[in-house]
């Protein structure tokens, strides 16, 4: 993606948060905003992914910074909001995107320490990053919005070996509700996004290939492709812009159709 978009550029000279910005989803929605004007500023535990993100957008004219943060630290997030606004001004938009997947087996199978972690990161890691970019958003006269990254696993289906996740994705939905609830009065607008499978490791079986996994899509979902990660991208700028602006606390879905 390059900084001459063809969409309008909904987020010129506005500053944007992306956690999990060094991969993946991450990294499409921080393309994403940077080729619709803003100053991104990329967050996560890998710094060397972090610089690729940058590099990209610098590459193509745009703005960001690497900033190296553990969601699941409150002053990490509380750091990455503080360098954004000390970096590019007050924070106007926020995605939260950083989470992990520790499954594959039976709920009886899991790891305590693996159904930690996705507490740690999955839920907690979106609370707190919530906390420090409300307290934030709400002192600017411009108010703000917020993007959470939940998953089609959670309050819209389940899959075997993947309880631990679903319960913490459907803890994002949820919160992302609540706390749309509690603060579009301050300014701050917030939503989430639920993918289903995306072009990301994240959506190979074990053993499967890109291939494979093309082949799967093809007979097990309504599109017959899994989605990319510019199509999540592109509802998680939707919710973030103004084009959504009476859009508070929803849950949209980008799932080729696997939960129609």
């Amino acid at each position: 993606m390059t900084i001459t978009s063809h969409h309008r550029a909904r987020f010129t000279d506005r500053t944007a948060l992306v956690t999990g910005a060094g991969s993946g989803i991450g990294r499409a929605v921080a393309l994403a905003l940077a080729a619709e004007g803003a100053n991104v500023v990329a967050a996560g535990r890998r710094r060397e992914q972090l610089e690729e993100t940058v590099a990209l957008i610098e590459a193509a004219g745009g703005k960001a910074l690497a900033v190296t943060a553990d969601v699941s630290r409150a002053a990490d997030v509380e750091a990455a909001v503080a360098a954004a606004v000390e970096f590019f001004g007050p924070l106007d938009v926020a995605v939260n995107n950083a989470g992990v997947f520790r499954g594959g087996a039976p709920l009886a199978e899991l790891s305590e320490e693996d159904w930690r972690t996705q507490l740690d990161i999955n839920v907690t890691g979106v609370f707190l990053a919530l906390r420090a970019e409300i307290r934030q958003m709400r002192t600017q006269p411009t108010g703000g919005a917020i993007v959470n990254i939940a998953s089609t696993f959670g309050v819209h289906t389940r899959n075997p070996g993947a309880a631990a996740y679903s319960a913490s994705k459907a803890a994002v939905s949820v919160l992302t509700r609540g706390a749309a609830l509690d603060h579009i009065g301050d300014g701050v607008r917030i939503n989430a996004v639920s993918p289903g499978a995306v072009e990301t490791p994240m959506s190979l079986r074990p053993g499967e290939d890109d291939a494979a996994r093309a082949a799967r899509a093809r007979t097990s979902l309504p599109l017959g492709r899994i989605s990319t990660t510019d199509e999540v991208a592109a509802a998680v700028l939707y919710l973030a812009s103004d084009d959504a602006s009476s859009v508070v606390g929803t849950d949209l879905v980008v799932d080729s159709g696997a939960t129609a």
